[in-house]
């Protein structure tokens, strides 16, 4: 069923307000897949933080006007399903290739992220990307290691020094 110019700019609207948001975009290719598949990866997608939306190209090419997304437009051709991450970077990526195992049909096609626009084998970096907990958690390690080795400096004499008098001790009891 068309949709009526209404609707359309309904869509646009959506899309456009979606992508201002959103921290990455990959657009796949979904021709052979099912319904049920397609609302299995629309399920997935709910949980993970992940927008996808099945719509015209000439719809998200409009959308994407004036957002870091504009990049992606030239490439926008076929039928294609997009995927925005509204959460983090990498969810997108995640989700696509999680779903590229299992189903064979679902054809990655660009990656666009930070107003570049990249080829489908990207996609692989983009779903390496860490999450936000991931990416504190290293910046956590990385701002207490020196705190650690400092404390593990000035305590080396005093290790030293119990080592020593504990051997000296040791050699006593055995003479």
């Amino acid at each position: 069923m068309p949709l009526n110019l209404a609707q359309k700019k309904e869509l646009v609207a959506e899309l456009a307000e979606v992508a201002a948001k959103a921290h990455s975009l990959v657009a796949a290719e979904y021709a052979g897949l099912t319904v049920e598949q397609l609302t299995e990866l629309r399920r997935k997608a709910r949980t993970s933080g992940v927008f996808v939306k099945v719509a015209k190209n000439t719809l998200v090419r409009r959308a994407v006007d004036g957002t870091e997304y504009e990049c992606a437009k030239e490439q926008l051709t076929g039928p294609l399903l997009y995927a925005f991450s509204t959460e983090d970077p990498g969810a997108a990526g995640r989700l696509v290739k999680e779903y590229v195992k299992a189903n064979d049909a679902l054809k990655p096609k660009l990656v666009a992220i930070g107003g570049k626009a990249y080829p489908a084998s990207h996609v692989d970096v983009l779903a390496s990307l860490p999450t936000r907990e991931q990416a504190l958690s290293m910046l956590l390690s990385v701002l207490v290691q020196p705190a650690t080795m400092l404390v593990r400096v000035l305590a080396e004499p005093a290790v030293q020094t119990a080592r020593v008098i504990n051997a000296v001790g040791q050699q006593k009891q055995a003479a």
